[in-house]
């Protein structure tokens, strides 16, 4: 991609900061309003201001934010940036491995890996000129929906530090509720993008499976972007999406065009889904608002239909049977002394573990494939599917699950973990707040590989709703009178 030399800057203009969006930074870089110079500062003083009390960064270099601003700078100098997000800042999660940074998967008792290759969506980043600010914190190996972290501490919300962030992608939550850039790379393997985007007021893409290629693979886990506006996270789809052989079971390349489509609401057969059949009831308020959504669609000539549960409680325990299995050996491959660094709440969710044989273990992955074939089956007749995100609005920053400390497996997933298993791409935005002012989020789920339609349909639900359903203005900084982050 070329640009024009920028022009002078218009006195008129508005003043682009680190909380524009992507477009709006580029226009901005090749108008010589500002550069990535300027904005990699004003990013830099945000997370200075928040990061004591929000704890989003499980690392962050200031002196290689500003010589990769330095270097886009120059190119946009030149006439010369390497594309749309040349310049602009982003954050990737800490399993997102860059070359030379040690992670270690958000637990104190993981050995820190030092790669000496960016991971795929890493790689796709630099290669189009994008600032990355650092990588995000996240909880004992992405399995909790908390920024609860033996290694990181507790990860807070810049719009009230006493409420979660959701998890796993917690810091990527964070980071993007408190402006830090537009864009924020994160996983989900049950709802780690969802749940920080529905408690936060953003908005965040479960990808389909295979669309972002990410290494290692593994069943029902992909990368894609948490932000405040539709728009961005299209801008972001547009670039991480790119090939790497590194993810075999990748989908093959498309060159999709990720800038909004639009899209007729008219004529669609849209489902609304508030009783999952599994885990914990919905709260009576986010069922209200996710109804209120689906009129909203219906007023605008969708035909709107009533989705029965299609999943059970059954279900929904093999899923957790099968993950206690799975992080029961990465416990088991510690040594005794680093087991003791594992997170309490970690340590006791895979002790059921080792007490599943092979039989039992063979059939709950059986029954993750069945979770899968209803999915599939249950929503297949609609364009769209309406459902909360999670049964209960943010809670406590301190609690590693929305519960607290009582193991209740994964009761609160039931809505998002049947469209990672399905490898149905979904998206969580903003539709409202509870009575007390807690975000409460619309899940807009589509058929297999129907990514850009949930994108188109979440930028007209941005659009459409109303203005109490609006993403939360973006903090100045935290709020007065909170105690700092626990380390």
């Amino acid at each position: 991609m070329t640009s024009a030399s920028p022009s002078a800057p218009d006195p008129a203009a508005p003043t682009v900061d680190a909380t524009a969006s992507a477009a709006d930074l580029a226009a901005a870089y090749r108008d010589g309003a500002t550069t990535p110079v300027e904005i990699a500062e004003d990013a830099l003083a945000r997370i200075a201001r928040f990061e004591p009390v929000v704890n989003a960064f499980s690392d962050h270099d200031p002196d290689a934010v500003r010589a990769d601003a330095a270097a886009s700078a120059k190119r946009f100098a030149r006439g010369a940036p390497l594309g749309p997000l040349d310049g602009v800042p982003v954050t990737v999660k800490e399993n997102m491995l860059r070359e030379g940074v040690a992670a270690r998967s958000g637990s104190a008792a993981s050995a820190p890996v030092v790669p000496d290759v960016d991971s795929p969506i890493v790689a796709r980043l630099r290669e189009a000129g994008a600032v990355i600010l650092g990588s995000t914190t996240m909880p004992d190996w992405g399995m909790l929906s908390s920024g609860v972290s033996s290694l990181h501490g507790v990860t807070r919300s810049p719009l009230d530090p006493a409420l979660t962030v959701g998890g796993s992608s917690a810091g990527a939550g964070a980071a993007a509720a408190a402006g830090i850039g537009p864009i924020h790379l994160g996983t989900d393997i049950g709802g780690s993008i969802r749940f920080p985007a529905a408690w936060l007021g953003l908005v965040g893409l479960k990808p389909s499976a295979g669309r972002v290629p990410i290494d290692p693979p593994y069943l029902g886990r992909v990368g894609g972007p948490i932000g405040r506006r539709v728009a961005d996270l299209a801008a972001a789809m547009a670039v991480v999406t790119r090939p790497d052989v590194r993810d075999h079971t990748a989908l093959p390349y498309e060159a999709l065009d990720w800038v909004d489509p639009g899209i007729e609401v008219r004529g669609l057969r849209i489902a609304v889904h508030t009783d999952a059949g599994a885990g914990l009831p919905v709260d009576p308020e986010i069922a209200a608002a996710v109804r209120a959504a689906a009129e909203r669609f219906a007023a605008a000539g969708a035909e709107v239909v009533e989705l029965s549960p299609f999943m059970d409680d059954g279900l929904l325990g093999q899923a957790d049977r099968f993950w206690r299995v799975r992080f029961r050996r990465t416990y088991d491959e510690l040594a005794p002394a680093a087991r003791a660094r594992v997170l309490p709440y970690i340590a006791r969710w895979v002790a059921p573990g080792g007490e599943v044989s092979g039989t039992a273990a063979l059939a709950a992955y059986d029954d993750v494939g069945e979770l899968r074939h209803r999915t599939v089956l249950a929503t297949a007749p609609f364009d769209a599917v309406l459902s909360p995100v999670a049964p209960m609005a943010a809670f406590p920053a301190e609690r590693p699950m929305p519960w607290g400390e009582e193991d209740l497996g994964m009761a609160h997933i039931a809505f998002t973990v049947p469209y990672n298993m399905s490898g149905q791409p979904a998206v969580s935005i903003n539709s409202g707040t509870t009575a007390d002012g807690r975000a409460i989020a619309l899940q807009v789920a589509g058929p297999r590989f129907a990514d850009l339609r949930v994108l188109a349909l979440a930028a007209w639900w941005e659009r459409e709703r109303p203005a109490d359903a609006a993403a939360p203005a973006v903090p100045s900084g935290p709020p007065a009178g909170r105690g700092p982050a626990s380390r």
